[in-house]
């Protein structure tokens, strides 16, 4: 049992990540019933962005923390702008937005291999290495800030969301964007406003997942698992997103520690195939009129 809750918490702590990731896809999917692929180099900047801000500008870890959020924020609607703003206004079939947004991802991801150089580079200890015993479970610190801090930015997101008027300009543009410019509603600005929340999440999971692991160029192609986990809770649906990405968060735990690591990918990949073809709306998946 106490293995048991051991794998439990260690999958929280890195489904709470998932989730930072997942919601950025679904909040851009809602609007733009497309997935942004460029998603995973955002996250990836935001990852080096903290890394160089403690590292080499020495900034106290909030500081860069933050700092790293804002300028994958800053990045994320500079994509939007470049690669998507013009094919919106064009009215461009959703198939010129996939390919904007994968070589968008290239872009990113060979512009850093070109600039700064393929190396891994780690973050330096920020969090005490010994970890919380609770009752015989053992937390790591770096977990339990994950996982809190990723808690904090989900709950500030629905409560922005559901509760501010540009969080109900965004669900009125999600559910229907022509009525929403009719009333008056800038969709253009929400769209800007969409990116900027899935940038900024984007930037502090980067930050978050190089802690735990490493930084390289291609640590943005951990997004697939965010997306499975957005496909899995059900695109376009932000609470979908959000379990999606802790039941994968745990499985892959499980997997790991009961079966071997080998198999973890491939039980992600499986699943995904089976909601695809059983359910391929997810478990909280809504209709194209229903995504807000």
């Amino acid at each position: 049992m106490i293995q048991i809750l051991q794998q439990l918490i260690n999958g929280l702590s890195i489904g709470s990540v998932y989730a930072l990731m997942a919601v950025g896809y679904s909040l851009v999917y809602s609007i733009m019933n497309f997935s942004n692929f460029a998603h995973g180099g955002v996250i990836m900047l935001g990852a080096y962005f903290g890394f160089f801000f403690v590292t080499l500008y020495k900034m106290p870890f909030w500081v860069a923390f933050f700092g790293a959020g804002i300028c994958a924020m800053l990045v994320a609607v500079l994509v939007e702008r470049v690669a998507y703003k013009p094919l919106r206004a064009r009215n461009a079939p959703f198939l010129y937005f996939m390919i904007s947004a994968m070589g968008a991802s290239m872009f990113m991801e060979n512009f850093v291999i070109a600039t700064i150089g393929p190396t891994f580079r780690t973050y330096p200890q920020v969090f005490a290495p010994q970890p919380f015993n609770l009752g015989g479970i053992y937390v790591g610190r770096l977990d339990m800030v994950m996982f809190v801090i990723s808690c904090i930015s989900l709950v500030a997101l629905v409560y922005f969301i559901e509760f501010t008027k540009m969080g109900k300009a965004i669900q009125a543009t999600a559910f229907n964007p022509k009525a929403s410019a009719l009333m008056g509603i800038n969709t253009d600005f929400v769209t800007i406003v969409v990116f900027a929340l899935g940038g900024f999440l984007a930037g502090i999971a980067g930050v978050l997942f190089g802690m735990k692991y490493t930084v390289y160029p291609q640590i943005g192609s951990i997004t697939i698992k965010s997306f499975i986990a957005a496909v899995f809770g059900g695109l376009g649906s932000l609470p979908g997103a959000v379990i999606g990405s802790f039941i994968l968060g745990i499985l892959e735990t499980m997997v790991s520690g009961y079966m071997m690591s080998q198999y973890r990918d491939l039980i992600s990949f499986s699943l995904l195939i089976l909601i695809l073809v059983f359910k391929p709306m997810g478990l909280m998946g809504k209709s194209s009129e229903e995504k807000a």
